[in-house]
């Protein structure tokens, strides 16, 4: 019994020291920031949205929809307005930089242009605690359906990741999926944000699907440069290029899926004979905004 309670005190001691370690060679320049010396913010957040996302429901399960079609189109053209910022910061400062889009090593220097690129990166990081608020829209409209395993599984672990990055790696090669994502928001957002105002105005977006495109195109490329960074010996944390890779294979698998499930077998089903009939239907005839958020606004994942 002694021996187990050694070995279980050595084995804390070595995992405190090992956490003393990584706060020692954290980036210096976001020291102080909003939620970065910790990651008890982030992870608490992380565990409150999972508990939201398992206990909302039953609260939600003897009540009636909430009408927050007002809340969503202020939120969503908040988020463009956001992601819009965030994607102009650093291609702005990057360039000026002149940043390398296969390999730029972090160089923890305090340069103006370092620093606005670490500034828009913690907004990005920010910017996925209040993307939370999509799923909390779900539950509160009962919309269980879409809290699909990809949709909390996303969520959920691009806040802490991106923890890491604003607290280790706030620049260099950091900048790109921050700036390439940031942009693909700025569409997605404006599109369930137009998609909000009802089926007088969704009618006209025909180009959901293209934008699921986009996120696959995005993510296939984040792959390869990963890969690529690990083959060239790119000057950055081995383990976040390993993870990287890991984590881009693993949103390709799902979207992939979400594609193939939302358009590709629809299509099939649609031109051997068994139309999907949600899909044919005139816009009109869909229950407002409810009816085609069912078709559409869970298309929304990245």
């Amino acid at each position: 019994m002694a021996s187990i309670i050694n070995a279980t005190t050595s084995m804390l001691s070595d995992g405190y020291n090992f956490y003393l370690w990584t706060l020692s060679i954290a980036d210096k320049r976001t020291r102080g920031w909003l939620m970065v010396d910790s990651p008890v913010p982030t992870l608490g957040y992380t565990v409150l949205y999972l508990v939201m996302v398992l206990v909302g429901p039953r609260l939600m399960r003897d009540r009636q929809p909430f009408n927050l079609k007002k809340c969503m189109i202020a939120h969503n053209l908040m988020m463009t307005a956001l992601n819009g910022y965030i994607a102009v910061e650093l291609l702005v400062a990057s360039t000026r930089m002149k940043y390398s889009y296969i390999c730029q090593p972090v160089t923890f220097i305090n340069h103006k242009e370092e620093l606005r690129i670490a500034n828009a990166v913690w907004w990005y990081y920010f910017s996925k605690l209040l993307e939370f608020g999509d799923t909390l829209f779900f539950i509160l409209r009962k919309k269980d359906k879409q809290l699909t395993f990809l949709h909390v599984y996303h969520h959920s672990t691009m806040f802490s990741f991106w923890w890491i990055g604003i607290k280790w790696v706030p620049s260099g090669s950091t900048f790109l999926p921050a700036m390439v994502n940031s942009f693909i928001h700025v569409l997605l957002y404006s599109y369930y944000g137009l998609a909000a105002m009802g089926p007088r105005v969704a009618q006209y977006l025909w180009w959901k699907k293209y934008l699921t495109i986009l996120q696959l195109i995005q993510f296939t490329g984040a792959l390869i440069l990963g890969v690529n960074a690990i083959r060239s010996e790119c000057d950055f944390p081995m383990w976040m290029k390993y993870t990287l890779v890991v984590y881009m294979v693993s949103f390709i698998v799902l979207f992939g899926n979400f594609y193939a499930k939302a358009y590709i077998r629809k299509g099939k089903r649609t031109f051997y004979g068994e139309p999907n009939m949600a899909l044919c239907r005139p816009s009109y005839d869909l229950d407002q905004t409810d009816k085609k958020d069912e078709n559409g606004y869970h298309m929304k994942e990245q």
